[in-house]
């Protein structure tokens, strides 16, 4: 159980933060941008569920995932370590981003056939997921980026970020009417 009894510390009143390690990092660094926009996207989706609660089963996997984005914050705010025993860190699982691709299937079965690509927009739900969605690829960059940089990164974490991504897609034609509130792209329809 964590406990906050006090919200500020001033301790990164000089632009660091500690890892879940403790080991004290730049505020702007890589791994911090990383967890901070799996943040924003937690955000985000919570703003999304305003617009999800008249359709209980959708909203309860989107519930789901925001607790597991804080799951995915935690496992991208301890660097793993090759003599890591396994369970002794929170991190994600391959069968989080199995569930997943499980949901996408289950809400594009129902979805017609794209012929187009779509515009974010439509209902005010597929509005706000499309907006989850793109905040999502940015968390799922920055990832890769802070692998680049050669820092560990944990593969299911990875694979999470670019599977929700893909659900989010899926989500926000679901949350359009199952399709038939989507806006379509109209290829150079105003040249």
């Amino acid at each position: 159980m964590v406990t906050l009894n006090r919200i500020y510390t001033r301790t990164g009143d000089d632009g660091t933060t500690r890892l879940a390690t403790g080991q004290p990092v730049s505020k702007a660094g890589p791994r911090v941008e990383a967890y901070g926009a799996v943040d924003e996207t937690n955000a985000c989706l919570g703003l999304a569920r305003l617009h999800t609660s008249a359709d209980p089963e959708f909203d309860a996997m989107l519930a789901r995932i925001q607790n597991e984005l804080f799951d995915l914050g935690a496992d991208l705010s301890t660097p793993p370590k090759a003599d890591e025993v396994e369970g002794s860190v929170l991190r994600m699982l391959d069968g989080q981003v199995t569930r997943l691709e499980g949901e996408i299937d289950a809400l594009n079965a129902a979805l017609p056939a794209l012929t187009s690509f779509i515009l974010p927009g439509g209902t005010p739900a597929a509005a706000a997921l499309h907006l989850v969605r793109t905040v999502c690829r940015r968390a799922e960059r920055e990832a890769v980026r802070l692998l680049e940089a050669g820092e560990p990164v944990s593969g299911p974490a990875l694979r999470y970020l670019n599977r929700l991504s893909d659900f989010l897609f899926v989500a926000a034609r679901h949350a359009n009417d199952r399709g038939a509130s989507e806006v379509f792209w109209k290829s150079g329809a105003t040249r």
